[in-house]
């Protein structure tokens, strides 16, 4: 919600009005230089949105301000064109609403058109988010990292790595606004003080690293060629793409990552482009992967996690160079999940083997849910049950 400043105001004083944390005041505003306002600015308050409404009958702005349970100068920045408490009948009114419910409609087909949508309106009642195009996919489709929090520690989560595992970005979408809804309303998630979180940690998170093979499972072929046409050849004919775990190209992201590499190219089975499995010609082929593999490098992630389906357990450990702090994480993880903590497997050449391999840091790949991919819409709020605690311990574990 915008509001017009007045003289002698303050963000602490706005802070006070609308029960908003000052530092998602400051930081919701970068545009204004200090905590005094100027008369006439633009003052951004996190965690409101506006409605319009008209007035039936003629009173006085603090009696429909009390009704409405608003302060009545909050009321009154909102409504800069009102130059007098009293107010004509049929008059139109901006009213003040306290965001209180999710945004985010995770239950339902979650293709990247979906998530950008709600990605956007996150960003508009939440605008201490950064949000910033990280790459494009093959197709041009922006890959989208936001960041929330101020702190020194960065926590990195991201999901549909694999594009029949789309469930994974309604999930982490679902967490994220969970999250805003009680940084911004002064609640515990979990029992936990999600404003001290903000203050102490900065969460990146990458929604949706395959936004052109999950739109191929979603919603069928493209209408681009030579990509429509690539991509029912390599289907074998079929326009049935729920198998389908690649990019556009038939390249296996999450098989494109210098950590043994080579290893998966000689053993994998496909040799040439497939719905999966296939870890392309060479490491860091593919612009998602590049673009990862940029943020990660540029970035100071203590740990990540990357988010897939299926299976109700997580890996954690890759050629033994994970830190000895992981330990009692995967002890937290899976006492908060129930999922099962796997240390090796025998596997190259994912995000989060080059992760560990690279950083030697924490490194975890979530295995969601149970059953056959794609999972059905119908297990996430099951799903989202399990895993929140999960998510909340990637932050507060050091």
């Amino acid at each position: 919600m915008k509001i017009t400043a007045c003289l002698k105001d303050t963000l602490s004083m706005y802070s006070r009005w609308f029960a908003v944390p000052y530092e998602l005041l400051v930081d919701a505003n970068p545009h204004l230089s200090s905590n005094q306002l100027e008369q006439g600015e633009t003052v951004n308050i996190p965690g409101y949105e506006t409605f319009k409404q008209n007035i039936q009958t003629p009173d006085a702005l603090e009696h429909i301000a009390k009704s409405l349970s608003i302060p009545f100068e909050a009321f009154k920045r909102a409504n800069p064109h009102l130059y007098e408490d009293d107010i004509s009948a049929c008059q139109q009114l901006n009213i003040p609403k306290r965001m209180v419910q999710p945004v985010v409609n995770g239950k339902r087909n979650y293709d990247f058109a979906a998530m950008e949508k709600e990605l956007d309106k996150l960003c508009q009642y939440y605008p201490f988010i950064k949000k910033r195009e990280i790459g494009k996919s093959v197709l041009g489709l922006p890959l989208y990292e936001m960041k929330i929090g101020k702190g020194a520690k960065q926590v990195h989560m991201n999901g549909s790595f694999h594009a029949n595992e789309w469930i994974t970005s309604a999930v982490l979408m679902m967490f994220v606004n969970e999250y805003l809804l009680a940084l911004t309303n002064g609640q515990v998630l979990n029992g936990h003080d999600i404003l001290s979180f903000y203050n102490r940690i900065t969460l990146s998170i990458v929604p949706m690293v395959n936004p052109d093979g999950v739109n191929l499972v979603v919603n069928g072929p493209p209408e681009e060629e030579p990509y429509r046409s690539e991509v029912i050849r390599i289907n074998n004919g079929s326009l049935d793409f729920s198998n389908w775990k690649a990019n556009i190209r038939g390249i296996d992201l999450n098989n494109q990552f210098p950590a043994k590499w080579e290893v998966e190219k000689e053993r994998k089975l496909p040799k040439a482009p497939a719905p999966r499995d296939f870890p392309g010609f060479a490491p860091l082929t593919e612009p998602e992967t590049i673009a990862m593999a940029h943020l990660t490098e540029e970035s100071n992630f203590s740990k990540i996690l990357a988010f897939h389906t299926q299976g109700k357990e997580f890996y954690w450990g890759y050629e033994g160079l994970e830190p000895a702090e992981s330990q009692q994480t995967v002890n937290e993880f899976s006492r908060v999940s129930g999922y099962k903590a796997v240390r090796y497997i025998d596997s190259h050449a994912g995000y989060r083997d080059w992760f560990i391999y690279t950083q030697k840091r924490q490194g975890y790949t979530v295995e969601l849910g149970e059953g056959i991919n794609p999972l059905p819409i119908e297990q996430l709020d099951d799903i989202y049950k399990d895993s929140l605690g999960l998510f909340l311990a990637a932050l507060y574990m050091d």
